[in-house]
């Protein structure tokens, strides 16, 4: 409600426009929510696998058929509404990443799990980077360099990995024309060449005019040239109006849910649902860092959701799905398989 009104006056629509839809699409999230927290692990992984031949579906065509927004094609058109399939994708591949370490190499011991996570892997990335979503690439490559840690690694793969994503991040920079000019500004704010992009500028001043307590509800300034308020900088709106606060209470928030799940995934004696649930809040919890830092201009800038905060309703969605199997993996139940 703070951050959206400028942004749908200045596209000439209602001033809650945003609001309005946001609300409208909290329904679906609940009942997806509370839908996947209610199943038991074996129909996880059948919903699960579905899901994820689809949204593969969707990835795949995509670059294709996709709308093109600011250079990169992550969008499909369906019915009037934008579905942003990769959105989908974090919460299955921690799924099915976590069925290929627990249930693989019991069901086909001739098949080697970390052969088949590294090939899953690297056709998601690919997929990824035809749109090209250097973002989501990172947050998924997170997500399964998490999960292939827990499963017990030697210190050289550790290292080939680290490499690798060194060599990655390289060569993002020169085959990616937006990565680079992003990296340039984040590197070289001073110098007169690149200079700070016009978003993270009113960004920093937004929270430098919040101070502690904030200009109050409906107050902020900066949120009125700023062309992503109501979603890459929501927590930007956040700190002129609520002030540093709010922003330290909204920070807590998300690390009170990373660390209490961790703490009930502690006591958890199946594999799968440790693997899975492990890799569902690191995914819930990296994508707020990266909005949070993004905004703080701590990182290059990227087009990222706060979850559950910035409006966005393929995102909105996936949380739904992706909160609902972080509840159903850590409610107490009969052990299964």
């Amino acid at each position: 409600m703070a951050g959206s009104p400028p942004v749908a006056e200045r596209l000439g629509l209602d001033s809650f426009h945003f609001v309005k839809r946001h609300v409208v699409m909290l329904i679906p999230t609940i009942a997806l929510m509370i839908f996947f927290s209610f199943l038991d692990l074996r129909n996880m992984r059948l919903i699960s696998l579905i899901s994820f031949l689809v949204i593969v579906g969707l990835l795949i065509i995509t670059p294709f058929l996709g709308t093109e927004i600011k250079g990169a094609k992550r969008w499909l058109n369906l019915g009037g509404f934008s579905l942003q399939a990769s959105e989908f994708l974090k919460p299955v591949f921690c799924m099915m990443n976590a069925w290929i370490f627990s249930h693989l190499s019991k069901q086909f011991p001739a098949v080697r799990p970390w052969q088949l996570s590294i090939g899953l892997f690297c056709c998601m990335a690919f997929l990824l980077l035809l749109q090209p979503d250097l973002g989501m690439t990172v947050v998924i490559t997170a997500i399964w360099a998490v999960q292939f840690f827990m499963t017990g690694l030697s210190f050289q793969v550790i290292a080939i990995i680290g490499i690798s994503g060194i060599v990655g991040l390289f060569g993002a920079y020169f085959l990616f024309p937006h990565v680079s000019d992003r990296i340039n500004k984040f590197l070289f704010v001073t110098d007169d060449k690149f200079g700070a992009s016009y978003q993270i500028e009113k960004s920093l001043n937004a929270f430098r005019n919040g101070g502690l307590w904030g200009q109050g509800p409906g107050e902020g300034v900066y949120k009125k040239h700023l062309p992503d308020a109501h979603a890459d900088f929501i927590f930007s709106v956040a700190g002129e109006e609520f002030g540093l606060i709010v922003c330290a209470i909204l920070v807590g928030v998300f690390g009170v849910i990373f660390f209490r799940t961790l703490v009930q995934f502690n006591r958890e004696r199946n594999f799968f649902a440790i693997i899975a649930g492990v890799g569902l809040v690191v995914s819930f919890t990296f994508q707020a860092v990266i909005n949070m830092s993004s905004a703080l201009n701590l990182i290059p800038t990227k087009g990222m959701t706060l979850p559950f905060v910035s409006y966005g309703g393929s995102s909105l969605l996936a949380l739904g799905i992706h909160t609902g199997l972080i509840l159903g993996l850590t409610r107490r139940r009969m052990e299964q398989r």
